[in-house]
C-alpha cells in the first residue's frame, strides 16, 4: 500500500503540531481526516492544501463529547471505509497549583488528553484488525516522564496517556497494529504562547515534531518505533 491509499486521522489539526503534521503528510501523499473544534481553521488549512493531490476531509469535533467523536468517525468510515493511521495529537493544559485547580479543569484535562485517545483508539482497532494492520500514534510529552510544579493535572494526564498506549501496544501487536508514542519537549506553538514570559526562539518547531511523526509512520512494516523522545538542544531535560 502506498501513501496515496492510506488514510490518516489527525486530532487537534487546526494549529500547532497537528496542523504541521497535516501539511507534512499531505505533501507526502497521505489522505487526511482532520478533527478540531475550530472548523474555520480546518477549512482554511484544507484550502491551503487544495493544490496538493490528496483527499482531505474536515470534521468539527469537540473531543469532550463522545457523540461528536463517534459522529466524526462514522463520517470517515462512510467515506473512506477504514482508518489506517490514527494520530492522537489534541491536548490541553491548565497550569496552576493543585489547590487552585477546579474539578472542571481537572476533568477537562483528563477528557481531552486521555479519554479521547481511548475512545478513538477503541473505535479504530476493529477495522485495523480486519485489514491486517494499522498504526496508532500518541503525541504525549516529555512530562510523561517527569513532573513540574503547577502542572499536576497536565502531568497526571500525560502519565496516564503514556501508560494507556504502552499497554495497548502489547494488546494489538499480534494483529500487525503498531502503537507509537512521541514525547516532545518544549515546542514553539500556540500551546506555549499563553505564557508571556516564554521565549521559544530556541525551542522545537511544530515542523520538527511533524517530521518525527512522518518518520515513525514511515517505518517498514516489520518495524515499530515504540517510543521517541525529542528535545531542543537548549532544553536541559
Amino acid at each position: 500500500m502506498n501513501n496515496t491509499e492510506k488514510l490518516c486521522l489527525i486530532t487537534g489539526a487546526s494549529k500547532g503540531i497537528g496542523r504541521a503534521t497535516a501539511i507534512k503528510l499531505a505533501h507526502e501523499g497521505y489522505s487526511l481526516a482532520l478533527m478540531a473544534r475550530d472548523i474555520e481553521a480546518l477549512e482554511n488549512l484544507a484550502e491551503e492544501l487544495s493544490s496538493v493531490n490528496t483527499d482531505i476531509i474536515t470534521l468539527k469535533t469537540d473531543l469532550l463529547k463522545k457523540e461528536d467523536i463517534i459522529r466524526g468517525l462514522d463520517t470517515i468510515f462512510n467515506r473512506f471505509g477504514n482508518i489506517d493511521i490514527l494520530i492522537n495529537n489534541a491536548g490541553l493544559g491548565h497550569f496552576r497549583n493543585a489547590e487552585d485547580l477546579s474539578l472542571e479543569e481537572w476533568d477537562e484535562t483528563m477528557s481531552v488528553n486521555v479519554r479521547s485517545g481511548f475512545i478513538l483508539s477503541k473505535e479504530v482497532i476493529a477495522g485495523m484488525k480486519k485489514s491486517g494492520g494499522g498504526h496508532i500514534v500518541a503525541v504525549a510529552s516529555d512530562v510523561s516522564k517527569r513532573t513540574f510544579a503547577r502542572g499536576s493535572a497536565y502531568c497526571a494526564s500525560k502519565y496516564a496517556q503514556d501508560a494507556f498506549f504502552a499497554a495497548l501496544r502489547k494488546e494489538v501487536r499480534d494483529y500487525g497494529i503498531k502503537v507509537s508514542t512521541i514525547y516532545p519537549g518544549l515546542v514553539d506553538t500556540p500551546f506555549h504562547a499563553a505564557n508571556p514570559d516564554a521565549d521559544g526562539t530556541e525551542w522545537l518547531k511544530a515542523e520538527d515534531v511533524a517530521n518525527a511523526i512522518h518518520y515513525i509512520i514511515g517505518a517498514p512494516k516489520h518495524v515499530v518505533i515504540d517510543e521517541l523522545m525529542i528535545h531542543p538542544i537548549s532544553q536541559d531535560y
